[in-house]
């Protein structure tokens, strides 16, 4: 089908004679059917979740540090490696993109560990692309840490974080509760290797001299600024000062706070499924263990190793890779919703089985990090990950929910009611939410030469708070209820110059822009308002000339802030939904969004995207949701049916 036969039309919506609207049922039924075939018994789905080259590398690194190497996991970890490696001789952050010292040096460190030859042709490519942006020494913090690990900086390298932490105040200017969720997961048993200073057993005895410019124990200052601000600069005065007392500090208060750093990772280790449910939490955690003597015979130890192994992904083929997490109440929350929107039966054994599957996945009995800002309220969220009880995530409990209530507001109703309190106890003050931690604000703590990867902290964000009053409105509340009115007040101010919106966890403000008009819409708000209009203009000049929309990561950056890209199924979904959710289903843009749909080529209902388009970090840390290219082209195919068929044009739902 071609764009033109979509706009023969003028603006008139399609008809059922139209050869459009066959084309586009046809999609939906393949798409839906190849959803209910890879639903599991139990009703969830879970689809591949990967980031960048920095989490097999690190997997590597890991098992050489431990001294305890599974050959064939190791050589399909490289294979991946070599595999993505750019033109530019390094490793990016994302499908495509630019040259990452960090991942590179990480990625150059795995491939020699395992055994490839420093001269042969893909290391020395390697090697010099990273002497020529400086070297290893210019590395971020986390990397530099690795690399302390294994000798191969001395410890002045890394920024000093003593132990002592674990004993300060809440009132004082750092305490690990002002940091986000991951931060602290990563960070706590990171303390206790920073205090051990343990060194990796590396039974190769690699070193990678040869990536520095100038010899590691001679170069002059490994910190930075994060921020360049004067706040910066004192702060890196500070850890100048901290590396000189440090090694006076008190043996007995020093031993309090190690105890203290290992009663709270061990606490929060989540047995099977790790601290935190992501790698980097759990590696520090298996290294932590391993410098305090614990033998690799310990429950502790065995569940740790068994969560890491949990997220490899090397069964089938000569290559294979490390996730980050694993993403089964996001993915089967989001897929439940566009099989609704496809027309599966409320009361059908497909949506029954996922809805129950994720009602008895609802955190009832547990209370997390985050009742310390909210100390009294009922827990009732849930989590992204199979399982991780203290640490619920807003965003997933307020799109779980609306599934729930979209497929049997009666069945689920205590889960939902539950859920409801919950969500609006996390509201911030500034009326927003964060993911997992309301008024996560501290933004003092971004200045510190520890937060050079600018993801210290959780604060509220137009995604999540769209979200959660897409949520709110579908239970009833709309723009008149306290909570959702300072939540729209919120997104107001949070919209930018151009018309568009943020996006935190989806790249990127197509994603932000698409979350805050179904919210909008959803809350009952005026969707002819001219900020509402300035944010339709701007997605419909940001299509490209195939259809679709696409939008590079680079755009998280100041200097590519309006950076478009090839068009991607899930983009171009979102732009489409976003348009729909404004009433906007007749105009041409979302005829020619649709047409880009249902002309991609499709392989078992996933649409073609190695682009990433999900975000762990910005600027740092991005991921590919293999699911994205299933469900989200699905949701707004048969959106755009149900409106057009419907001949409403309202959107009557949160999302």
């Amino acid at each position: 089908m071609t764009i033109a036969a979509l706009q023969s039309d003028g603006n008139r919506g399609p008809t059922p004679a139209d050869p459009a609207v066959g084309r586009v049922d046809s999609m939906i039924g393949e798409l839906a059917e190849a959803l209910r075939q890879r639903q599991a018994p139990d009703g969830h789905w879970l689809f591949d979740l990967e980031a960048d080259t920095t989490i097999p590398a690190e997997y590597i690194m890991l098992e050489h540090y431990l001294d305890d190497i599974d050959p064939t996991v190791e050589a399909k970890l490289a294979r991946y490696l070599r595999d993505r490696q750019g033109e530019h001789g390094g490793w990016p952050l994302f499908y495509g993109g630019a040259f990452n010292i960090s991942a590179s040096v990480k990625a150059y460190l795995a491939l020699k560990l395992v055994g490839d030859d420093p001269d042969a042709p893909h290391m020395c490519r390697a090697r010099a692309a990273i002497l020529a942006q400086g070297g290893a020494a210019t590395a971020n913090v986390f990397t530099r840490v690795a690399l302390a690990l294994f000798g191969q900086v001395p410890w002045r390298a890394t920024p000093t974080m003593p132990i002592e932490i674990m004993l300060l105040p809440a009132w004082s200017p750092f305490h690990i509760d002002k940091v986000s969720y991951w931060s602290r997961t990563v960070m706590v048993p990171l303390l206790v290797l920073m205090a051990l200073k343990p060194e990796a057993a590396n039974p190769r005895r690699v070193d990678i001299a040869e990536l520095f410019t100038v010899p590691p124990d001679r170069h002059p200052n490994y910190q930075v600024n994060p921020t360049g601000s004067r706040t910066g600069e004192l702060f890196l005065w500070l850890d100048k000062a901290l590396k000189v007392v440090e090694p006076l500090f008190p043996e007995k208060p020093r031993q309090r706070a190690l105890d203290a750093a290992v009663a709270w990772f061990t606490a929060r280790m989540n047995g099977e499924h790790g601290l935190g449910g992501i790698f980097p939490a759990m590696a520090n955690t298996v290294m932590a263990l391993a410098a305090l003597g614990y033998p690799r015979e310990h429950p502790l130890f065995r569940d740790g190793m068994m969560a890491l192994r949990k997220l490899l992904l090397v069964d089938a083929g000569e290559s294979g890779y490390c996730q980050p997490c694993v993403s089964p109440i996001w993915d089967t929350g989001l897929a439940l919703l566009a099989m609704l929107e496809a027309g599966e039966a409320g009361d059908g054994a497909v949506v029954r089985r996922a809805c129950d599957w994720l009602r008895d996945r609802q955190i009832n009995d547990v209370v997390g990090d985050w009742a310390v800002r909210r100390p009294g309220l009922a827990p009732g969220g849930w989590a992204f990950q199979y399982e991780n009880a203290h640490y619920p995530d807003v965003d997933d409990t307020a799109a779980v929910a609306m599934g729930l209530h979209r497929a049997d507001p009666v069945r689920y109703r205590e889960a939902l009611e539950r859920a409801e309190v919950w969500i609006l106890g996390m509201q911030s003050k500034n009326g927003g939410w964060g993911s997992f931690d309301a008024d996560n604000t501290h933004y003092h703590l971004n200045h510190i030469p520890f937060a050079d990867h600018g993801a210290l902290l959780d604060p509220p964000t137009a995604d999540v708070s769209a979200r959660c009053i897409g949520m709110l409105a579908q239970l009833g509340h709309d723009s008149r209820h306290p909570a959702v009115a300072r939540g729209v007040d919120y997104l107001k101010r949070e919209q930018e110059a151009n018309g568009s919106w943020f996006g935190r966890w989806g790249s990127n403000y197509v994603y932000g822009t698409w979350s805050v008009l179904a919210a909008l819409n959803a809350a009952g708000e005026d969707m002819r308002a001219p900020y509402v209009r300035r944010a339709v203009a701007w997605l419909a000049e940001r299509q490209n000339s195939d259809g679709g929309w696409g939008e590079e990561l680079s755009s998280y950056e100041p200097e590519h802030k309006d950076r478009a890209a090839a068009s991607t199924p899930s983009q171009t979904a979102w732009a489409v939904l976003a348009m729909m959710a404004a009433g906007e289903v007749a105009h041409p843009a979302v005829r020619r969004g649709i047409a880009y749909l249902v002309d991609q080529p499709h392989v078992n209902g996933r649409l073609d995207e190695p682009w990433y388009t999900g975000v762990g970090f910005p600027r740092v840390f991005y991921l590919r949701y293999h699911g994205y290219a299933a469900y989200f082209p699905l949701w707004a195919l048969a959106r755009y049916r149900n409106l057009t068929r419907g001949n409403t044009g309202h959107v009557p739902h949160g999302i």
